[in-house]
Formats: structure tokens, sequence, C-alpha cells
């Protein structure tokens, strides 16, 4: 069995699956998202923050809020079923735009 693959039962019958091209984009910048689990955004967590970033959930209406902190959304494409070219793109803008909000936050 290799990293790619998962091995799970289903009523007797083996299969075999690939682990989401989200997880295997990240892994190849050295970041293990395997053992994470989704949580969802407590109004707690977004009273404590200083800055909201959200990823496109509102065009597609599904983000929590009003958040009454600053929000900025990046509007950037869900990978769920793209091919990993396209998610590693993703992955590769998310981290360029968090470099950028770094030096923006550490400049002002």
């Amino acid at each position: 069995m290799t990293s790619q693959t998962h091995i799970s039962r289903d009523d007797s019958k083996p299969k075999i699956l690939n682990l989401m091209a989200s997880a295997r984009a990240l892994k190849e910048k050295g970041i293990d998202i395997s053992m994470n689990k989704p949580k969802l955004l407590t109004y707690q967590m977004a009273q404590d923050a200083d800055l909201i970033v959200t990823m496109g959930c509102n065009d597609q209406g599904i983000c929590p809020g009003p958040f009454f902190k600053p929000t900025v959304d990046w509007k950037l494409d869900d990978p769920k079923g793209k091919p990993i070219e396209k998610v590693r793109g993703i992955r590769d803008e998310i981290e360029r735009r968090v470099q950028n909000l770094i030096a923006e936050q550490t400049q002002g």
C-alpha cells in the first residue's frame, strides 16, 4: 500500500480509495492533514480573531456570519473533485496570499 491509497471495507468488499487531492497537495509541501477533521467556525473563534479569511464560501452562501470582524473573502475555487494539477495551483495561490497577508500585517 502506498501513501496515496487507503483500504476500507464496505459490506465485505474491499475498496481502494485515493487520498483527497488536497491532502496530497499539502503533503507535498510538508503539511500532513491526514488526521485533521473539519471544524465549524464558532462565534468564540470569530470573536478571538483579528481577521477572518474565507475562501469563497460567501459565493456559495454557506459561510456562517455575520462575523462582525474584518473579513476578507479570497474567492478561491473549491478543490473538491479537481485534478491534482488544479489543486496544486489553488494550494500555491493560498500560500502566496498568506505570505502577502503576513507581510501586510507586519508592516502595518
